[in-house]
């Protein structure tokens, strides 16, 4: 019995090993997103891009930003090990008729027909250069030119796909709005004076419309208590949903959709297209929902609040409680610090 409970333990510390590489470090990735000195060389970088090219940062910022996001959200590709996250396939960087894959040559990348340019001078295309991705993605947008419906064209070419113009172009409003990179701090979606209650219910059986899923968290509250961004983005969606009621959708800069249902009213203002930060109040609790535009009151005021991450082919739902529990428990501590 010993020798077997041996052989079943080692068995499953092979197991553990082996998936232990995929596993990210959250909290070190959490760090290094926040990191004030990775903002600012990450700026410099994208800078210096536009005095080559004349592409405007913000552009290069967005696409790096949502590149970053998919990063995150895909398993079959790895985190970027420099400041730049933008990705190209080996095959397309040096050719695809190339017989070496690892190419850093610029006259054979282009013999070959790659698309791996020196962006620092150095005689070499490197494709885990941050300044050679940078420059070799500036150059791509500059072919195209310079105005939003020229950004829309090349970014329509290069993913194929209608919603990933529309985050990336998002994205560079944001970025051009607040004219910084330092916009992914978070906020509770109500101010923490007024009563309110939650629980984790994502997942839970709805039948209302068919048979479904909750998700996201019900947070319970009086009518028109304010509800706040809980991050930096733009207004993608508002207006009346069956389900959802009077509901706003917000995209954040790591491509995250945050969804309100249920308001009883918007901000005054708010529209598809208004840039937000954090904070900002952009509705109030109510009931609104399951019916035709403005039925109210077939459950008691709450906000539903969703999560869901775009991956560039799909958009999928995810729990959105811990995040909640993680921004309230950051707000209260902030609160208790200014006391």
């Amino acid at each position: 019995m010993s020798y077997l409970r041996r052989r079943v333990w080692l068995c499953l510390l092979v197991v553990l090993l082996s998936f232990s590489s995929f596993w990210p470090d959250t909290a070190a990735s959490a760090q290094k997103q926040t990191d004030p000195n990775l903002y600012s060389e990450r700026l410099a970088l994208y800078k210096k891009m536009e005095v080559l090219t004349s592409v405007p940062w913000p552009y290069l910022a967005a696409v790096d930003s949502y590149e970053r996001g998919l990063r995150k959200a895909l398993r079959d590709r790895e985190q970027a090990k420099g400041l730049v996250s933008i990705y190209y396939p080996k095959e397309e960087w040096v050719g695809a008729l190339n017989p070496n894959i690892n190419d850093n040559d610029p006259t054979t990348i282009s013999l070959f027909e790659g698309i791996g340019l020196d962006g620092n001078g150095d005689g070499k295309a490197n494709i885990e250069d941050d300044e050679d991705v940078l420059y070799t993605f500036a150059r791509y947008l500059e072919s195209h030119g310079y105005s939003d419906e020229d950004f829309r064209i090349a970014l329509w070419h290069f993913y194929q796909r209608e919603q990933s113009v529309n985050i990336v172009s998002g994205h560079a409003k944001v970025y051009e709005t607040f004219q910084t990179l330092d916009l992914h701090q978070h906020a509770f979606v109500m101010p923490l004076h007024h009563h309110y209650s939650y629980r984790s219910t994502w997942g839970a059986k709805r039948g209302w419309g068919g048979r479904r899923i909750h998700e996201g968290t019900d947070i319970f509250a009086n009518y028109n208590v304010p509800i706040q961004s809980s991050s930096y983005g733009i207004v993608e969606t508002i207006g009346w949903n069956p389900y959802g009621g009077w509901r706003v959708g917000i995209r954040d800069l790591d491509n995250i959709y945050h969804y309100y249902a249920h308001l009883n009213g918007y901000e005054k203002g708010l529209e598809k297209g208004s840039i937000v930060k954090a904070g900002q109040v952009i509705g109030y609790c109510g009931s609104s929902g399951y019916g035709k535009p403005g039925t109210q009151g077939k459950f008691p005021p709450h906000l539903h609040y969703g999560m869901y991450r775009d991956n560039g082919i799909s958009e999928w739902s995810f729990d959105p409680f811990p995040s909640l529990k993680q921004w309230e428990r950051a707000d209260k501590n902030a609160k208790k610090n200014n006391s």
